[in-house]
């Protein structure tokens, strides 16, 4: 940290707060997604995408609740309302009906952006030296990569 000036380390917790409170808003929407992927499944692969779909949103609750809870210890506000929460997402509501592939799909997607995002807040907690958030981030990444293998691995590929 000592070789960052004052605003420059000011301007990082910043950039900090700001993509762990897009971090809030992106898991809380991606919960009412899953919530809404959860009731509308339908055909041969409904049970197996019902349970999933219902571990990944209970999964996604308390990823907002860390991130809203590490936002908070390093002096930032979560946002906490779903009007805050569309104007911060960088991934979309449900939208329509989809079948359960385009379902599949749009996740596989929606994990593709929030790993890229998460490992850009890794990069800006390591040049604070918040090892703390790192990690809670690191281990994200590595779930949501996971996540997005096995969905892949459903898909076929």
């Amino acid at each position: 940290m000592s070789h960052m000036t004052r605003d420059a380390q000011g301007n990082a917790v910043q950039e900090l707060q700001q993509v762990l409170n897009v971090q809030v808003a992106n898991w809380s929407l991606l919960g009412v997604k899953l919530h809404h992927y959860h009731w509308y499944v339908k055909g041969p692969q409904f049970f197996v995408l019902h349970e999933k779909f219902e571990a990944l949103y209970n999964a996604a609750a308390g990823y907002v609740d860390e991130l809203a809870e590490r936002l908070l210890a390093i002096g930032g506000k979560p946002s906490g309302t779903m009007s805050e929460y569309l104007k911060l997402a960088t991934i979309s509501e449900a939208a329509g009906e989809n079948t359960s592939e385009q379902m599949v799909q749009q996740l596989v997607a929606d994990f593709g952006v929030l790993a890229e995002e998460l490992k850009q807040g890794i990069e800006v907690a390591g040049s604070l030296g918040d090892d703390a958030t790192a990690d809670l981030l690191t281990g994200m990444v590595a779930d949501v990569q996971k996540q997005a293998w096995m969905l892949n691995a459903f898909l076929g590929k």
